[in-house]
Parts: C-alpha cells; sequence; structure tokens
C-alpha cells in the first residue's frame, strides 16, 4: 500500500504540479508585475527588517549582515507557510475528497509544490540582488548547498503534513500552530546571529527547523557543510518521509468521516 502511494504520485505528478502552478499565477492575474512580487516583498522585509535590527544589534558589517538575514528570512517564511497551511489542508479540500475519486496524497503534493514554487520565485530575486554584494555566492550555491536544499524540500513536505493529520484529529491544533511557529522564529538566530544568545547557545540544538535553516544558510554564504550533520538531518527526513505517508494511508479511509 505504501508502494501504491509512490506510484500514485509519480503517475499523477504532472496534474499536482499543474494545478499548484495554476494556483501561482492565478494569486497574481491581475497584477503587472506577477510573481515578482514574491521577490521585492521579501526584499522590502529584508531592507526594513536589516536597518532596524542591524542598529540595534550594534552591527559594524551590514552588507554580510543583509546576506545572513536575508537567506534567513526567505527559508524561514516556505518553512512557516508550508506548516501554517497545514491544519486547514485537507478542511479546504472536503468536498473534493468527499465526491471525487483522487488519494488524499493528491493535496498535499499540490500544496507542497505550490509551497516550492514560490520559494523558488522569491529565492530566485534575493540571491540575484545578494550576488551585487557577494559575488561567490554562486559557487557556492553550486558546489555545496545540494544536501541542505534537499533537507529543505522533503521537510516541508513531511513535517506540514503530520501537523495536518494530527489537525484533522485535533481541531485546536489550528489555533496552537501559529502560536509554535512565533515561538520557534523569535528564539531562532534569524534576525541575530546564533552568539548573541550567549549561555542560551544550547537551545538552537534542540530546535529542529533551525537545523534546517542553518546548514542551508551557511553553506550558501560561507562555501562550506558538515556532511555528518547534514546527512543525519537528511537520514531522520526520509524516515519522518516515509512514516507520515504510512500514516496517511492508514487514515485515508477515514478522512471523509473526520471532515
Amino acid at each position: 500500500m505504501l508502494l501504491d502511494n509512490f506510484k500514485f504520485a509519480f503517475k499523477t505528478r504532472k496534474a499536482w504540479w499543474y494545478t499548484a502552478t495554476s494556483r501561482s499565477r492565478a494569486r497574481f492575474a491581475r497584477t503587472t508585475l506577477g510573481s515578482f512580487w514574491l521577490g521585492f516583498s521579501n526584499l522590502l522585509s529584508i531592507g526594513t527588517l536589516g536597518i532596524v535590527y542591524g542598529t540595534v544589534f550594534s552591527v559594524e558589517d551590514f552588507k554580510s549582515y543583509f546576506i545572513y538575514l536575508g537567506f534567513g528570512l526567505v527559508i524561514w517564511n516556505t518553512i512557516s507557510s508550508s506548516i501554517s497551511n497545514a491544519p486547514n489542508l485537507f478542511a479546504y479540500n472536503s468536498s473534493n475528497i468527499k465526491n471525487m475519486n483522487l488519494k488524499p496524497i493528491f493535496y498535499t503534493l499540490e500544496e507542497w509544490s505550490f509551497q516550492l514554487q514560490t520559494f523558488i520565485q522569491s529565492f530566485i530575486l534575493v540571491f540575484l540582488v545578494f550576488l551585487f554584494f557577494k559575488f561567490s555566492l554562486i559557487s557556492n550555491l553550486l558546489t555545496y548547498s545540494w544536501i541542505p536544499f534537499l533537507n529543505l524540500f522533503i521537510f516541508i513536505y513531511w513535517f506540514p503534513l503530520i501537523v495536518c493529520l494530527i489537525s484533522v484529529r485535533f481541531t485546536d491544533v489550528a489555533q496552537l500552530v501559529p502560536i509554535v511557529l512565533q515561538l520557534i522564529f523569535l528564539t531562532s538566530p534569524i534576525l541575530y546571529r546564533k552568539e548573541s544568545l550567549g549561555s542560551l547557545e544550547w537551545i538552537t540544538n534542540l530546535n529542529f527547523i533551525y537545523q534546517i535553516i542553518d546548514p542551508l544558510r551557511i553553506s550558501i554564504i560561507q562555501g562550506s557543510i558538515n556532511y555528518n550533520d547534514s546527512i543525519l538531518i537528511f537520514i531522520i527526513n526520509i524516515i519522518g518521509l516515509f512514516f507520515t505517508i504510512r500514516i496517511l494511508n492508514f487514515e485515508s479511509k477515514r478522512l471523509p468521516f473526520l471532515l
């Protein structure tokens, strides 16, 4: 049965990718700049937060800080959006789940594709702007960022999915998720350096979301990667992926009655 889900996902790949693309296009259908707004809004946030928090933290090298902050925000926004949309995913598609002969995994893949496309569109513009500040970013990206990117892409599928499955049975989770995400954001070294936490730096080791953000950001900015940690995270992601798909397969027949 687990293998059937993977076969179905591969067989319908063009369909769920197309529906996700249609959502992306519809979002900016009547705008002049189109998907450019994704990257532009990120640049505005990076510029504003960079000036404010750079001043608050008495940053000496604003150029490096903007790059550090920028990549952290772009990655965080993707993770945060994936998780915050997860609790209502099946509820939003409830009529289709009840009336159409499509496996629920289709809607999870469509949402994942949508988040992936959003990330790529916003990341590319931010990355191109930062190349003017540090041209070595492109060689760092091509050489060191493959595994961290893969970890990000797998994580934004399986972790939101498990949040989604829990939310189907416990609807209060939808109210709890934004609060938890806000707390994680404030305690994650995204707006500030990890060293600023001082004696509380150990918190970052318990923050699994930060373990996805930090290696990717470091690989792009510094051109280095800790292969042992990255491979360990990859293994955890693979286990999480198979575990959540197995739960989804188990819950699929019950979903129409829970929605």
